[in-house]
């Protein structure tokens, strides 16, 4: 500091200034305007110093705004429709399945679906062709055995049945939805694999009307419960009128032999 005091008091220094110089030093700096609003395009106010406006740095407009194209359709979802159409024509046209045999409940359907539960000896479709259901709706008829069937109910009423029966040696699946069904096997045998209350179950879940009821049906898969039901009519009527033959009911057989 003391050197520029120095310096600055020589005569000599000052005369080799250039000519108000000093005069520009001792001037108070301009102060610098407010950067403009983001709003506002315009440049700097018109009473900013030539050398403050060389300082500001240029206004930076904002980007255009890009457009996004608009989203194209995804034609995942239709190839894959597209797709699955196509196998299933090809397989129905192979045998593998039935086509004709998926029916939809349309309201608009002039025939019934009698679904027969039996065994291949009799043929049903031939003792219900040219039937009709109130002289307006024809019989359609699927036959399959115990089996051969397979089912799934909804609580809300909405229930599908499932064939699947061997032709000329292919398995073909069919799926329906039966107007009523026609029962005439046994749903319950002691032999291996001869259990199919199961089905009995799910088509009164399903609330589809047979004959005989599924109630009865069901009853039935237990001789002692029917046997129950004759004794409570037995003590009713009376031996006169309603004879039983005698039984004993053992709870197993350990009970028997005791």
């Amino acid at each position: 500091m003391n050197f520029l005091r120095r310096r600055l008091s020589d005569s000599s220094f000052i005369a080799n200034l250039p000519n108000g110089y000093m005069t520009d030093l001792q001037r108070p700096e301009p102060q610098q305007p407010p950067p403009p609003s983001p709003a506002s395009g315009s440049s700097a106010p018109a009473s900013a110093s030539p050398a403050a406006e060389r300082r500001q740095p240029p206004p930076q407009s904002a980007p255009p705004q890009q457009q996004q194209p608009p989203p194209q359709q995804s034609t995942g979802s239709s190839f894959f429709s597209s797709l699955s159409n196509a196998v299933k024509q090809t397989a129905a046209s192979a045998g593998l399945v039935d086509a004709s045999s998926a029916v939809s409940s349309a309201v608009g359907r002039k025939f019934k679906l009698l679904l027969v539960i039996d065994e291949p000896h009799t043929d049903w479709a031939k003792a219900f062709r040219g039937k009709k259901v109130h002289g307006e709706y024809d019989i359609k008829v699927e036959q399959a055995e115990f089996s051969e069937i397979n089912l799934i109910a909804h609580a809300d009423g909405n229930y599908a049945v499932d064939v699947q029966v061997f032709r000329n040696g292919t398995k073909v699946v069919r799926s329906f939805r039966p107007d009523f069904v026609l029962v005439r096997q046994h749903s319950f045998s002691m032999a291996e694999n001869e259990d199919f209350r199961n089905l009995i179950i799910g088509m009164q879940y399903a609330g589809i009307p047979s004959v005989n009821s599924l109630e009865s049906i069901y009853n039935f898969c237990d001789k002692p419960w029917v046997f129950a039901q004759l004794v409570s009519v037995y003590k009713t009527l009376g031996p006169e009128k309603f004879p039983l033959i005698e039984q004993t009911f053992y709870p197993n057989h350990k009970e028997m032999v005791s």
